[in-house]
């Protein structure tokens, strides 16, 4: 399948109001079609069913370049699945993603896609600290996003909690950056987190609550 198909199939979706309508929503320059999400996870669950991985990364790739919002999400969703062998090419392209991140919706449909990747291989985390030393907002607020996973273990192995560590150090380090966007995500990081080890986000909050803004303070206590 080309780009051009995959696309021709998106557009059959399309519908101008609705595509008006998020086009606002998400604040964004970039063509929108209007095409609903539930209509994009049909579309891209044939395509992971029916393309092998070399085809599907190539397709993402391609889809990736209309900078169409909804081919941007599809893109994404193409490479969202826990078993892809082999997997490098697919992690490669969506690091490649990350500098074009400029809205909220498509940098985590593509982190969903990245989660599945750095899950399973954990090494690749170390490619991802090098996000936070970026100039890029969208790129350091991927970081976190893209870790999400080690938030949600109750039973931890020892070098799940060594990467936990490891993102809760990046998220104190962002904690001085006033950025919305950035103390949106350490909520919800730390959230998350409290979900399954209360103790540890409590101890960041005692330690660092007070210097982050009070709407993300308050969010990541919301279940403690």
């Amino acid at each position: 399948m080309t780009p051009e198909e995959a696309m021709a199939q998106i557009s059959a979706h399309a519908d101008a109001e609705r595509a008006k309508g998020a086009k606002a929503y998400h604040k964004s320059d970039r063509p929108h079609l209007g095409v609903p999400n539930p209509v994009l996870n049909d579309l891209t669950k044939t395509w992971r069913q029916t393309l092998d991985v070399t085809t599907r990364v190539a397709l993402a790739d391609g889809l990736w370049q209309t900078d169409i919002y909804e081919a941007r999400v599809a893109a994404a969703k193409l490479l969202t699945q826990a078993r892809i062998r082999p997997d490098e090419a697919a992690w490669d392209l969506i690091v490649s993603w990350v500098p074009d991140f400029d809205s909220w919706a498509i940098a985590d449909h593509a982190c969903m896609a990245g989660q599945k990747r750095l899950v399973a291989d954990p090494d690749r985390v170390d490619q991802v600290a090098l996000w936070t030393q970026s100039e890029h907002m969208w790129i350091r607020r991927a970081a976190l996003v893209i870790t999400l996973p080690w938030t949600k273990q109750n039973n931890p192995k020892p070098q799940d909690i060594a990467i936990r560590e490891q993102v809760l150090d990046w998220a104190a380090s962002y904690v001085p950056d006033r950025t919305w966007f950035i103390q949106k995500a350490i909520a919800w990081w730390l959230r998350e987190l409290s979900k399954h080890d209360a103790p540890r986000t409590k101890a960041f909050l005692d330690e660092h609550g007070d210097a982050m803004k009070p709407f993300a303070r308050k969010e990541a206590g919301k279940y403690l």
